[in-house]
């Protein structure tokens, strides 16, 4: 990564296994291929120089998944990314069809003080334009409101260590501890009187999962939560 250039070619890479695998699954040479229009030969090449790197792991024939640091990184640009879409669209109104291409241009050298700035303006949005979700900051506050009351300059931030993942994205009993909420005070009281907040240990069934809510457990009690605020609870696995 000794350059400009490289590095928003690593970013690329490790954005497309965030987008189809993830941390857990591993994602073909041939869909990586496809999505960067890269010559499958030059691809493989990449993916044993950024497994030297320490960014993801490899395994001939079966592809890439990312390694901690790696999906760090993929979930950071991918939130940029995602967060641009909706700037463009919803405060500087650029055409739908032009909003993608802006903002895989502006990505790689949006600061972190700039996405934190829009993220203010646009009320920590959950969604992009396509309706994808937009990954938690890695700044390391417990809350929105945190975020916003803290008057530090960004250099004086501390960095959250853990990964952190949506509750939907946990497999069905796999233990996990509640470690952001995204939203506003009236979302963090709702939240606190179910019993769900900032160090709580949880788990979820997905065995009669529905689309639009899903069945967690809290301190032994079972709560049924809507996708949306579901999407908005996040998560590290113990």
């Amino acid at each position: 990564m000794a350059n400009k250039e490289l590095s928003e070619n690593i970013e690329e890479y490790l954005e497309v296994l965030y987008k189809y695998g993830d941390k857990r699954n591993y994602v073909s040479t041939t869909t990586i291929s496809k999505n960067l229009d890269i010559a499958p030969g030059s691809v493989t090449q990449m993916l044993k120089k950024l497994e030297d790197l320490g960014y993801i792991n490899y395994i001939p024939y079966k592809g890439a998944n990312l390694s901690d640091e790696g999906f760090k990184i993929a979930q950071k640009i991918t939130r940029k990314h995602r967060i641009l879409e909706k700037f463009l669209k919803d405060i500087l109104k650029v055409k739908p069809e032009n909003v993608h291409i802006q903002a895989c241009n502006m990505e790689h050298s949006l600061s972190d003080e700039a996405e934190r700035s829009m993220c203010h303006i646009l009320e920590h949005p959950d969604f992009c334009p396509d309706d994808k979700p937009i990954p938690p900051c890695d700044f390391d506050f417990s809350s929105c409101g945190d975020c916003i009351n803290d008057k530090n300059d960004i250099e004086e931030i501390g960095i959250r260590k853990a990964n952190l993942i949506a509750i939907p994205d946990l497999y069905s009993n796999e233990k996990a501890e509640i470690s952001f909420i995204r939203g506003d005070t009236n979302i963090l009281k709702k939240l606190m009187s179910l019993g769900i907040a900032i160090g709580v240990p949880v788990q979820i069934d997905k065995s009669n999962k529905e689309d639009d809510s899903l069945d967690i457990f809290v301190n032994g009690s079972k709560i049924e939560l809507p996708m949306t605020i579901a999407n908005n609870i996040f998560v590290k696995i113990c």
